[in-house]
C-alpha cells in the first residue's frame, strides 16, 4: 500500500489522505481548508489526483475540515461511493449545504470561481451510504471498519485492512467523557497509525471543572447583569452547551434566565440530535427519558429568522447567547460581539479551538481592539476559555489512546494539528513510547510495508 497526505498535515484543517493498492485507491476524509486566506486559497488548487480513480471516499466524521471538499470531488468526476456512519451523512447534508451558500458568498466577493453548487451536493448524496460502527466494508482488497471516535455523533475511528497490513486512521478523537456522547474505543490492534494532534501540546481541564466555569460565568452575568457569549460549532457543541445548561438550570444551580440559540445550522442539526439518541452515551442515556426537554427547556429560544435574532437585543440581561460561528470568521456572533464586546459587565466565552488568523484566535491572545464588519471594536468584556470544552482529545488521551499498542506499533503518523502542537506530541510519543513518530510532509508519498 500507499499513503499520500494531501491535507491536514501542519495544520488542523483540510484532512485529505488517499491510500492505494496495485487495484484501488481510496480517500479518507476530503476537508475544506480553514483559518486565513492563506489556508483557504487551497481550497481552490486542483486535487493531487484525479477525482475519477477514487474508487470509494471514507469519512471519519461530518466537520466542513474533513468533508467540505466532497462536493468538489464530485463536481470534477467523482462516482464511487462514500461512506460514514448514518448521523454522519445526515449532519453532513445540512452542514454542506450551509458550506456551499458561504462559499459562494465569499466567491463572488473575491471574484473567485465558485468550488461548487447545490446540485453538485444532490448528487455527492446519492452516492453515500450511512451504515453503523464495528460492520466492516469490503472495496475491493480493502476491509474498513469503523469504531467510534468519541468527537462528535456518529463519528469514528477508522481502521483499514489490505495485502496483509493494517492502519488506523484516528480522525478527530474525542475528549472523553463528553457531556452527551460515549468514550472513544481503543485503538485497534494496528501496524501503523495516523493521530490527531490538535491539543497535542495541552491538557484540558476535568468535566468537573468544566461544568463548573459555565455555572461560574452564568453566575458572574447575573450579578453584573450582562451577557453572556458563547460562540459555538453548530454542530456538537451547541448542543453539549445547552444540555450542561439545562442541568445547571435542572439542578438548581444556577438561576433560570434567557437562553438564545441564535443559529439556524445549529436548531436544524439539534433536530438530528434528537432523532439519533441511541448514539449518546450510556450514563445520558440511563438518565433521561425520551420526553426530556433536554434541547427545549423552559427559558431556551430558537432563533430562525434574522428578526428573531435582532429581537435578541430588546430582551434585557441577563441573557445567555449561543451562536455561531465557533472561530467567530463569520455568522451572527459578529453581530453579539460587536454590540457586547464593549460592555465591561458581559462575558465572551471561548470553549472550542481558534485557528491563526480567526477573529476568535485575536480575541483569545487579548486584543484590545478588532475588527468586526469594517469597523474597529474596542474590547471592555471579560474574555474566558475553556479548553475543556473542546471535543479533542488533549495530551494525556492521545498518549493514553496509542499506550497500550505500543508494541505493536510500527509507526505514528502526527497530524492534524498546528506544527508546534505535532512536534509537541511527536517529540512524545517518541520519548515516552519509544514508538517512531513523524509529522509528514504534504504530497508526500510513504510505503506501507
Amino acid at each position: 500500500m500507499k499513503l499520500t497526505f494531501n491535507g491536514g498535515v501542519k495544520a488542523v484543517t483540510g484532512a485529505n489522505y488517499l491510500l492505494e493498492s496495485d487495484q484501488t485507491k481510496i480517500l479518507i476524509d476530503c476537508g475544506l481548508h480553514q483559518g486565513g486566506k492563506f489556508s483557504e486559497r487551497q481550497n481552490w488548487d486542483e486535487f493531487p489526483y484525479n477525482p475519477k480513480d477514487i474508487k470509494a471516499v471514507f469519512i471519519t466524521h461530518s466537520h466542513i475540515d474533513h468533508i467540505g471538499l466532497l462536493p468538489k470531488l464530485y463536481r470534477e468526476g467523482f462516482r464511487g461511493t462514500v461512506y460514514s456512519t448514518t448521523p454522519c451523512k445526515e449532519f453532513s447534508r445540512v452542514l454542506l449545504n450551509d458550506s456551499q451558500h458561504i462559499l459562494e458568498m465569499e466567491a463572488k466577493r473575491s471574484k473567485k470561481p465558485i468550488l461548487y453548487e447545490e446540485e453538485d451536493i444532490v448528487g455527492l448524496m446519492k452516492l453515500w451510504k450511512g451504515g453503523k460502527y464495528h460492520k466492516p466494508i469490503t472495496v475491493d482488497n480493502f476491509t474498513v471498519t469503523f469504531y467510534s471516535a468519541g468527537h462528535i455523533l456518529g463519528s469514528s475511528i477508522i481502521y483499514i485492512e489490505a495485502d496483509g497490513k493494517r492502519i488506523v486512521f484516528s480522525g478527530d478523537l474525542g475528549n472523553s467523557p463528553a457531556p452527551l456522547i460515549g468514550y472513544k474505543e481503543e485503538l485497534p490492534e494496528t501496524d501503523y497509525c495516523l493521530i490527531e494532534s490538535t491539543y497535542g501540546d495541552r491538557i484540558h481541564e476535568d468535566i468537573a471543572e468544566r461544568k463548573g466555569i459555565i455555572e461560574n460565568m452564568i453566575e458572574d452575568v447575573v450579578r453584573s447583569g450582562g451577557t453572556l457569549m458563547i460562540p459555538a460549532f453548530a454542530m456538537e457543541r451547541s448542543q453539549q452547551l445547552l444540555y450542561v445548561i439545562y442541568e445547571l438550570m435542572h439542578e438548581g444551580r444556577v438561576p433560570k434566565i434567557p437562553v438564545f440559540l441564535d443559529s439556524p445550522l445549529a436548531i436544524k442539526l439539534t433536530e438530528i440530535y434528537k432523532r439519533h439518541r441511541s448514539y449518546f452515551s450510556e450514563d445520558v442515556i440511563a438518565q433521561i427519558k425520551p420526553d426530556d426537554p433536554i434541547f427545549s427547556f423552559s427559558g431556551l429560544k430558537k432563533t430562525l429568522t434574522t428578526m428573531e435574532s435582532k429581537a435578541i437585543n430588546e430582551v434585557d440581561p441577563p441573557k445567555i447567547i449561543i451562536a455561531g460561528s465557533g472561530m467567530m470568521h463569520a455568522g451572527r456572533i459578529l453581530h453579539h460581539l460587536k454590540r457586547h464586546l464593549p460592555d465591561p459587565n458581559s462575558i465572551l466565552l471561548i470553549v472550542g479551538f481558534q485557528a491563526k488568523g480567526s477573529l476568535g484566535r485575536q480575541l483569545f491572545d487579548g486584543r484590545k481592539k478588532v475588527r468586526i464588519h469594517g469597523q474597529d471594536v474596542e474590547v471592555h468584556c471579560r474574555i474566558k476559555a475553556i479548553g475543556g470544552y473542546s471535543a479533542h482529545a488533549d495530551q494525556p488521551q492521545l498518549m493514553d489512546w496509542l499506550r497500550p499498542q505500543r508494541k505493536k506499533l510500527k509507526k505514528v503518523f502526527v497530524v492534524q494539528g498546528e506544527e508546534k502542537a505535532s512536534a509537541v506530541l511527536r517529540d512524545k510519543i517518541k520519548d515516552e513510547l519509544v514508538i517512531t513518530a513523524s509529522i509528514p510532509q504534504k504530497g508526500i508519498t510513504y510505503d506501507i510495508i
